[in-house]
């Protein structure tokens, strides 16, 4: 393991997560931590050049579609049903007083 990580460093981070650790919590976490760093470490070794950055695993395209009226202007069957209209408006009881 060629990344090790200090006491003081895992303090900082136990404060900066809001974390009451015990002594062996502490120790568990230097090593995850430890095998963390190496990890990337070795990841850092593979030979990216040519290799287009990219900011999403998938294809991205726009999912919005353009806004296209398909039912129409119905408001005269629409009320039509309705007990009462004024205006080719809902004439409706009043609630508040």
């Amino acid at each position: 393991m060629a990344n090790t990580i200090s006491d003081e460093t895992i303090e900082y981070v136990g404060i900066l997560a809001k974390l009451k650790l015990s002594d062996e919590e502490k120790e568990q976490a230097k090593k995850d931590m430890g095998r963390m760093l190496d990890y990337i470490d070795q990841l850092n070794e593979l030979d990216t050049e040519g290799v287009e950055p990219m900011s999403h695993v998938f294809p991205v395209h726009n999912v919005f579609r353009e806004d296209e009226v398909t039912n129409g202007d119905d408001s005269a069957a629409m009320l039509a049903n309705a007990p009462e209209e004024k205006d080719n408006s809902f004439v409706v009881p009043r609630t508040v007083e």
